[in-house]
């Protein structure tokens, strides 16, 4: 039997409120422009041009396959929510995890549908175009071993309302759960509000939404609490673990041209200082959790 949430993780969130923007909105934003996209010079569409997306994200967020694990789920059943072009997609279908991937936006999935079959994993890889507040109409309400979505519920109208179709239709007793959202409490935030904002504190949720992401004007992000990703996942998940991650260090004139400069104030710091700042200021708050 299915885990049921609880209806006050829909009550408990203690965050402004994007639950009117249309998710045609959303679709929209990323369909303009998917996600890592510019991660390769080479030619769209090709191996290289793949191997050099992998290579690149893996790069700038060296967290990823330690928290994805993947490995782990060789011979398992794997939902990932929001696939994006499929980068960690092809990661759990190559180390021989049979995946469901829904997506949103129509663009980024047939680009990591191509991604597979260039690749040669379309077999091990279900794609599914779906609006993941409504998972259950999309797809047939089953237990996963692992439900896993990076850096995309925060990007919903209703975050809350896609933690309950997990807990109530996609996981069992034991299946494993694992989301990044965004860090309320982090570097990223504190600069967004200094540069972006001049220090315009109260529109400081909105200014986190339009600039969140590479391409400016996100119609929705919610960034997260330690306390507040608790209120989320509710009482329908035992919470294992949550860490923070990830500080972008890179001169943006140079990493759009794939050079590596730092910032002039990370530069000097020592990689030891710099990881311990990471951990605690970091812009990926990760969660690991355990379906009751």
């Amino acid at each position: 039997r299915y885990s049921v949430a609880p209806r006050s993780i829909v009550k408990d969130h203690r965050l402004p409120s994007f639950s009117t923007v249309p998710i045609q909105k959303v679709k929209d934003y990323w369909d303009e422009r998917p996600c890592n996209i510019r991660h390769s010079p080479s030619e769209f569409g090709s191996q290289r041009y793949f191997d050099e997306v992998e290579q690149r994200k893996y790069l700038v967020e060296p967290h990823i396959p330690g928290f994805a694990e993947f490995d782990r789920w060789k011979g398992r059943k794997v939902l990932e929510i929001g696939c994006g072009i499929g980068t960690d997609t092809i990661n759990f279908a190559r180390a021989g995890a049979q995946v469901t991937a829904v997506e949103l936006s129509t663009e980024s999935l047939e680009i990591a549908r191509r991604r597979a079959k260039v690749l040669g994993l379309s077999d091990r890889i279900d794609f599914r175009l779906a609006n993941a507040q409504e998972l259950s109409s999309f797809i047939l309400p089953q237990q996963y071993d692992l439900v896993y979505s990076f850096g995309v519920i925060h990007h919903t109208p209703k975050p809350e309302c896609v933690i309950e179709e997990i807990a109530k239709h996609f996981v069992g007793r034991g299946s494993t759960v694992k989301l990044m959202v965004y860090n309320r409490f982090s570097w990223k935030v504190l600069w967004i509000l200094l540069t972006n904002g001049k220090g315009a504190f109260w529109k400081l949720d909105h200014l986190i939404a339009r600039n969140s992401e590479a391409q400016t004007g996100s119609p929705i992000t919610y960034a997260y609490s330690r306390a507040g990703l608790r209120r989320l996942l509710g009482e329908a998940f035992d919470i294992k673990e949550i860490r923070v991650e990830h500080i972008f260090p890179y001169r943006i004139s140079d990493y759009v041209n794939y050079r590596y400069a730092k910032v002039w104030y990370f530069r000097y710091i020592p990689a030891p200082l710099f990881r311990w700042i990471e951990r605690r200021l970091g812009w990926h708050l990760c969660v690991t959790a355990v379906a009751k």
